[in-house]
Parts: structure tokens; C-alpha cells; sequence
């Protein structure tokens, strides 16, 4: 994603802004007038451009929001601003951490690598380690820390949900340190583990591995996150979240139970 792309908080703010203008039954072009706007701007801020503070106020009086109700629309506009944890560590506002430092729910489905919540440092530094390209000491330091402070979140006050299937295919390399952390996570009411098996046969998880997040607000679409060699995917369209959703809760009952798929990582960590 480019650094000029608007974030996932922005384009949400983008998208009340015009459900507000069209509940009033206003047009681009007359919101722009009557805002003394091209009606252009409109457009791009409905698109998630960032409307100034005086805009933002001006946007809610004309679409006949009464100022008593302001507050819960002033407080996304302030949150759509903020700038991430994760923005020193020289990564993108626009990227999968702010997507899933929102949200409330990951359903993660992985076949080549453990999810990024549960991997261990070494396990990190492992893959870093046989990358194509090479990167600094520094860089790789930085990229643990970062996938480290992500995991925090399993563990905070209100802890992020976590549901991941994992294909048989992606412990394979783990050492016996990462799958003995698994286990561990698994104890956690808000992390549930799962193994899919080669046993199971051909399954439309081998399509490729995805992830779905959900947002403690319920006026927040869930995202579909995809890798691919080129880059990654945010998509938003309700109708392909669905079939991913749908396809992830197949996985999830063609995989072993989290009690199944513990001993089974157990008895694989006694291997190693």
C-alpha cells in the first residue's frame, strides 16, 4: 500500500460522512455548496481524504446532526489522526498492524508459517534469516520488537480474540521451543488453536492462507487481509469477507479440536 493511501480508519470516517450526507438527502454537489466546497473535495473526503478540524464540524452541522450528538462522530475524526505505534518503527499507517491494532477479532488461517501472534523471536529471526533479500541486524530487531508488542495485545485488559488454523505443512520447521509456546497460548480463553492435518485430504484452504478481522464497532465492515509475492490485500466488500468467513469455518471443522490439535503439537514438540 502507498503511504498516500488513506487508512483503514480514515476510509471508515469517509464512509459515515457520506451515509450522514445521504440520510440528509443531499447531493455531492449540494453538500459542496452549501460548504462552499468543489464539489471534488466532497468526493476525495467520502473516499478518506482528511477533512480539516473546522470541516469536519462544519460537514456534521450541515447534515443535520444535532450538536449534542457530535461527540461520538469528533471522537473517530480524532482517532482517524492519530499516528500508530508502529509509525517509528518506519512502517505504514496504512498497513495490516493499524487494521488489526482496531480490531477485535483475527481469524487467521496459515499454511507455510505460524501466525504472526504466536511466533517466538527465533522463530522470527528464522525466517528473516532465509529471506531472498538480506536485511540489517538493526532492521530485523526492529521487525521482532514490533511482532512482539502485537502479541501484547493477547494479553491486555481487553485482549484481541485470536482463532488460528494452522496446516500441519507450517509446523514442520517450527523448533520444539515455538511449539511449546503454542501450547502455552492455547490457555488463553481468547486463543483458540487449531490443526489442520494432511490427513484431511485436499481443502480449499490450500488456495492460500488469509485472514479475516473484526471490529468492536459494529458500523465497522470486517476486513479480508491477503498476501501475496507482489505485496497484500486489504478487501472490504462484504460479499468476498463472506465466502471467507464461510470457508474459514469449514477449515474449522475439518481441523482437530484445540484439545486434539494440543496433543498433537505436544507430541510433535517431543519429537524435536
Amino acid at each position: 500500500m502507498s503511504r498516500n493511501e488513506p487508512t483503514h480508519r480514515m476510509r471508515r470516517l469517509g464512509e459515515v460522512l457520506r451515509e450522514l450526507r445521504q440520510r440528509a438527502g443531499l447531493s455531492q454537489l449540494e453538500a459542496a455548496d452549501r460548504l462552499n466546497y468543489d464539489h471534488r473535495k466532497i468526493s476525495r473526503i467520502e473516499k478518506g481524504q482528511k477533512p480539516d478540524y473546522h470541516g469536519m464540524r462544519a460537514m456534521l452541522d450541515i447534515y443535520g446532526v444535532p450538536v449534542s450528538q457530535w461527540e461520538p462522530y469528533m471522537e473517530m475524526y480524532a482517532r482517524a489522526l492519530e499516528k500508530g505505534w508502529w509509525t517509528k518503527y518506519d512502517l505504514e499507517d496504512q498497513g495490516y498492524i493499524s487494521l488489526e491494532h482496531d480490531a477485535s477479532k483475527v481469524c487467521d488461517f496459515q499454511v507455510a508459517y505460524l501466525p504472526g501472534l504466536l511466533q517466538t523471536a527465533d522463530y522470527i529471526r528464522s525466517i528473516f534469516a532465509t529471506a531472498r533479500v538480506q536485511r540489517s541486524k538493526r532492521w530485523i530487531a526492529n521487525q521482532i520488537e514490533v511482532r512482539l508488542l502485537r502479541q501484547e495485545r493477547l494479553l491486555a485488559a481487553e485482549p484481541l480474540t485470536l482463532h488460528a488454523i494452522i496446516m500441519e505443512s507450517a509446523l514442520m520447521y517450527a523448533s520444539q521451543a515455538q511449539l511449546l509456546h503454542l501450547t502455552e497460548r492455547r490457555y488463553l480463553a481468547n486463543v483458540t488453536v487449531q490443526v489442520l492435518p494432511h490427513r484431511t485430504g485436499f481443502n480449499d484452504g490450500q488456495r492460500g492462507a488469509f485472514t479475516v478481522l473484526d471490529f468492536p464497532v459494529k458500523a465497522d465492515r470486517s476486513v479480508l487481509y491477503v498476501e501475496h509475492a507482489a505485496g497484500s490485500q486489504h478487501i472490504e466488500d462484504p460479499s468476498k469477507v463472506k465466502v471467507a468467513r464461510l470457508t474459514f469455518t469449514h477449515l474449522s471443522k475439518s481441523a482437530l479440536t484445540p484439545e486434539e490439535s494440543a496433543e498433537w503439537i505436544g507430541r510433535l514438540a517431543a519429537e524435536r
